[in-house]
């Protein structure tokens, strides 16, 4: 069992626990998953396709930004496109970027405790 605590965090994290979820912070309402420039080089390299051809198939630009497409599964239920479902498992985990590494310590989430509870079985409340 792997406990993390952030300072300034309300909560803890057991990274132990991902094993046993079924992709909760990958699958849910749209939002952005966003990926910066050295992120989209990396994900180039490990994919072996161009940077070109990954904007064009994987990523969606969002005015200067870019984030990784989600594909729907049904209505107000999405899921990033590198989440696979039948493994349950990110298939890009060595190369995901930053906002999926720090998941779940986000700034929304020191106010907003009881929907992080909710949506990941490996928090807990301190």
């Amino acid at each position: 069992m792997s406990i993390v605590i952030k300072k300034s965090f309300p909560f803890s994290f057991d990274t132990s626990a991902c094993s046993s979820c079924l992709g909760n912070c990958c699958i849910g309402q749209s939002g952005n998953i966003w990926i910066n420039k050295q992120e989209i080089i990396n994900l180039s390299e490990y994919l072996n396709i161009s940077i070109k051809d990954l904007k064009i198939k994987f990523l969606r630009k969002k005015l200067y930004k870019y984030s990784i497409k989600e594909i729907q599964l049904s209505k107000n239920n999405f899921a990033c496109i590198f989440f696979d479902l039948n493994k349950k498992s990110c298939s890009i985990y060595e190369q995901r970027p930053q906002q999926c590494k720090t998941f779940p310590f986000w700034n929304y989430f020191k106010n907003n405790i009881e929907e992080v509870l909710k949506e990941c079985p490996a928090i807990t409340k301190l």
